[in-house]
């Protein structure tokens, strides 16, 4: 059981309606830098929901406006324009700074590359300061809670050592602790894993893993694309701008300003259940990207039968064989019985002028053609249709 709280005195927060789900929503957030060289904006018009549980992480180039981002979630800077709220609290809109710091002490653990744990104090001294700024627990039952708290990221036996006397990873894990430290629904990293060594840095992981199958938001920035693998959504910020997350999951191999041109230039596409996308013999003129529900590629025999022959999810692809290799249709793609499918779309000529500005994605897009054309050769040769692959599956 959990340590009784004390009751401090409530901030003055404005409550807004959110979707129950939501941990974060940005709404046209835009943040503007001026200096005697003039404006420089930083993040555009950021539209962005974090639900509750997940584990997200945002990447991005240097100068990407990521850290930018990252401020304004936590309440550290100020957008110029837009709306930021979290758990259903508006965090700008008539909140003073000590509001909000008070606030954020409350709802909010950050984790950061250094660490910055206070070099004088133990690390169960450094887990209960929190506490004791906002207010939060009993005197007499901070100690036990900080302890609790180590044990969790398995530093019990630390905790009266200052972090001069343990490892680099051995503080990043009491810095978690200590961003633990009031229970928030949401915790921060900024490139936790930036200073640690391989081992180090996937005991930092596991925990976060951990941490949001018990419920809790976990929002982590990260330059290490390996990390990315294992958190539920992988967020990518361009030139201040975020990329299309079907986009990013569907060609990996683009750059990031390719995925950001893209996310401009695609179109959104409906289709009710068990509508057909694209028919047999038809000349096809987009490239298709599935953004929600299931696609069927079916196979009509000459009785009128139909196969199908691949169910098609989130963040797959079709219609690239056509648009690289010429020819029409030849087999019948449509939505599944499931419900209705969303599909981004890119045109033609937008999809092979990039293609011939990406080389490695051409490359890699080019190598699943020759495979799934291979693979065909086979089934047409059972089948005797002549079947031409409209899909293709991740890898």
């Amino acid at each position: 059981m959990s340590p009784r709280r004390s009751s401090p005195q409530p901030v003055s927060v404005q409550h807004v309606m959110s979707s129950a789900d939501a941990m974060i929503d940005m709404h046209g957030v835009v943040k503007t830098f001026k200096s005697a060289a003039g404006e420089f904006t930083v993040l555009k018009g950021i539209d962005l929901t974090i639900y509750r549980g997940e584990f997200v992480s945002i990447v991005g180039k240097s100068g990407s406006g990521k850290s930018t981002l990252l401020n304004m979630i936590t309440g550290i800077d100020h957008p110029s324009a837009g709306r930021v709220v979290i758990g259903g609290t508006d965090i700008y809109s008539g909140v003073t700074e000590s509001q909000r710091s008070k606030w954020r002490g409350r709802n909010l653990g950050i984790v950061f590359q250094f660490f910055q744990l206070m070099p004088m104090l133990t690390l169960l001294e450094n887990v209960m300061l929190p506490m004791d700024y906002a207010e939060m627990y009993d005197f007499d039952e901070r100690p036990k809670r900080a302890m609790e708290l180590l044990e969790l990221v398995g530093l019990e036996k630390f905790a009266n050592k200052l972090p001069v006397l343990v490892s680099t990873g051995q503080q990043q894990l009491a810095a978690i602790a200590r961003a633990l430290a009031c229970d928030p629904p949401l915790l921060v990293a900024d490139e936790p894993t930036g200073n640690l060594d391989t081992k180090s840095a996937d005991v930092i992981i596991d925990l976060f893993e951990e941490l949001s199958r018990r419920g809790k938001t976990i929002v982590m920035v990260t330059h290490d694309p390996s990390l990315t693998s294992r958190t539920t959504r992988n967020i990518i910020i361009s030139d201040g701008e975020l990329i299309n997350e079907t986009v990013a999951k569907a060609l990996p191999w683009l750059r990031h300003r390719h995925m950001l041109e893209f996310t401009k230039l695609a179109q959104t596409e409906v289709y009710p259940a068990k509508a057909t996308i694209l028919s047999r013999d038809a000349h096809v003129e987009k490239f298709f990207m599935i953004q929600k529900g299931e696609v069927e590629v079916v196979l009509f025999d000459r009785k009128g039968g139909e196969t199908v022959i691949s169910r098609l999810q989130p963040g797959e692809f079709f219609g690239e064989i056509e648009l690289m290799r010429g020819g029409k249709s030849i087999a019948n793609v449509r939505a599944g019985a499931g419900g209705p499918v969303e599909v981004l779309t890119i045109k033609r000529e937008d999809f092979q002028r990039v293609m011939d500005q990406s080389p490695i994605t051409a490359e890699a897009v080019g190598k699943i053609v020759q495979e799934r054309l291979k693979e065909h050769r086979a089934a047409d040769s059972r089948s005797g249709r002549g079947l031409f692959s409209l899909f293709r599956k991740r890898p």
